[in-house]
C-alpha cells in the first residue's frame, strides 16, 4: 500500500505493554509493538508517519487516562491507541466496571476530537502465572466488558490479542512471565497493522523462537520477579514512578526509501 493521501499522526497511551516492556533493545532502551507499527505503518504506506507514545509502566487505567489521555490528544492525531486495565487486574478487589468505564470515556474523547480509536487487549499470561486461573476468569470478564462497552461501532479499529491462543505460549514472553518478549511485541504488531489494512513485513505474525529465551525454575521466578512486585504492591510503590514517556511529542518515523 503506497501513495495514500493525508498525514497519519499516530500516538498511543497505556501501561507497560505499550511502553514496550521485554522487547529490551542492545542499548537497554525499550522497543514493543506500538513502535513496531508505527514502523510498518511508514513501510506500508511509503510515505514518513508522526509517533507518539505517552505509555508508562505500571500504570492503572484511569491514571492512563487522567494523566495521558488529554496530552497525547493535545498533539492532534489522527490515531490513538488505548490499552489498559492489565494492572488493575492483578489486584482482586477492582471492580471489571471500574476499568470498562475507563475504555468508555476514551472512547468519548476521541469522538469528540474526531480521533480514530485503536483498541488493544492484553495479551493473556495466564497459563504460566500464579493464580492463573482467577486472571485468565478476570481477563475473560474485562475483555468482553470492554467489547460490550464499543457497541458494535465498526469505525473503532480493534486488535484484540485476549483471545490468541498462540500468544499465550510461553515463547513469545519474557522470564518474568508478565510481559511478552520482542517475539511476541511483534505477533501483536502484525495484528495491528492488519487491523488497520496495512501490509505486515514478512515474519512477524511469528518470529523464530528466541535462542535466548530464559525460563526459570519457580524459586528463581519467585525471588527475582513475583517478590519485587508484592513489595511494590505491599509499598504502594509502582515501576513507572519517575519516569517519563519515551515519546512525548511528535516523532517522525520515515518510510524506508
Amino acid at each position: 500500500m503506497t501513495g495514500e493521501a493525508g498525514q497519519v499522526r499516530f500516538t498511543a497511551i497505556g501501561d507497560s505493554f505499550t511502553e514496550g516492556v521485554g522487547d529490551e533493545l542492545p542499548d537497554g532502551t525499550v522497543r514493543g509493538w506500538a513502535d513496531l507499527v508505527a514502523q510498518g505503518w511508514a513501510r506500508s504506506r511509503g510515505a514518513d508517519i508522526a509517533y507518539a507514545n505517552f505509555a508508562i509502566r505500571g500504570k492503572l487505567v484511569w491514571p492512563i487516562v487522567h494523566q495521558q489521555l488529554e496530552a497525547a490528544l493535545a498533539l492532534g492525531p489522527t490515531h490513538l491507541s488505548f490499552n489498559g486495565g492489565g494492572n488493575d487486574m492483578l489486584r482482586p478487589r477492582t471492580s471489571i466496571t471500574h476499568i470498562a468505564d475507563a475504555f468508555t470515556h476514551v472512547l468519548r474523547r476521541c469522538d469528540e476530537e474526531g480521533v480514530t480509536l485503536i483498541l488493544l487487549s492484553g495479551a493473556n499470561p495466564s497459563a504460566q502465572l500464579p493464580m492463573g486461573r482467577l486472571i485468565q476468569r478476570r481477563g475473560d470478564l474485562m475483555s468482553a466488558a470492554v467489547i460490550e462497552r464499543m457497541g458494535g461501532r465498526g469505525d473503532v479499529v480493534q486488535a484484540l490479542n485476549w483471545p490468541d491462543a498462540e500468544l499465550s505460549r510461553p515463547a513469545y514472553w519474557s522470564e518474568d512471565r508478565l510481559h511478552m518478549n520482542a517475539r511476541g511485541h511483534h505477533r501483536v504488531a502484525a495484528r495491528v497493522l492488519t487491523a488497520l489494512g496495512q501490509s505486515v513485513p514478512e515474519g512477524w505474525w511469528s518470529l523464530p523462537e528466541l535462542p535466548d529465551a530464559v525460563r526459570l525454575r519457580r524459586a528463581e521466578y519467585m525471588r527475582d520477579h513475583l517478590g519485587p512486585w508484592v513489595r511494590r504492591r505491599l509499598t504502594g510503590t509502582s515501576s513507572g514512578d519517575g519516569r517519563e514517556p519515551k515519546y512525548g511529542i511528535w516523532t517522525t518515523v520515515a518510510a524506508p526509501v
